[in-house]
């Protein structure tokens, strides 16, 4: 029994581990990017409103894209909503700094998540960059949505593996 549950234990543990380092950007992705003012707290919690509406609004645009240049086109069609919408998080925390919507190859810095390293360079993407943008940022990748799957499938695995673990210990 005890061997069985060892087994299978390193049989979870390398399969959660193949999954996270299957976290591949492709080439053909669109990335989100928001660089706060700076690492002060007020710019970190707008650069979180920011983020917030972004993950929630954008995933609504592309989540029943399948291709690029769709991805694209209501990207490129829902720049003006995002700047009002962002006007609007600013006023109403009366935040007012200056903040650029760009769409387009922008610069990203070299960046370590769940294990996998992606290369810094100029990536196709939607940059909001805040008052002089020296803070640290949050990027994510828009098309194919990855900012909520991400979430979504460890949650699911923690509990997949929770319930397993709880079923073996009681035998």
């Amino acid at each position: 029994k005890i061997i069985f549950l060892s087994l299978l234990l390193l049989i979870i543990f390398n399969v959660y581990k193949l999954n996270e380092n299957d976290f591949i950007i492709p080439d053909n992705a669109i990335r989100l990017r928001v660089i706060p003012n700076s690492n002060d707290s007020v710019d970190i919690y707008m650069k979180e409103k920011v983020k917030k509406y972004l993950e929630s609004d954008i995933y609504l645009i592309t989540k029943d894209v399948n291709n690029i240049d769709d991805a694209r086109m209501l990207i490129k069609e829902s720049i003006p909503k995002i700047e009002d919408n962002i006007y609007e998080i600013f006023k109403d925390n009366k935040y007012m700094l200056n903040y650029d919507v760009n769409y387009g190859n922008n610069y990203f810095p070299k960046k370590i998540y769940n294990g996998v390293i992606y290369d810094e360079g100029y990536y196709e993407s939607l940059v909001i960059s805040i008052g002089e943008g020296k803070g640290d940022n949050w990027w994510c990748v828009l098309f194919p949505n990855f900012c909520l799957i991400d979430v979504k499938e460890k949650h699911e695995y923690k509990s997949y593996f929770k319930e397993l673990m709880h079923k073996y210990s009681k035998n």
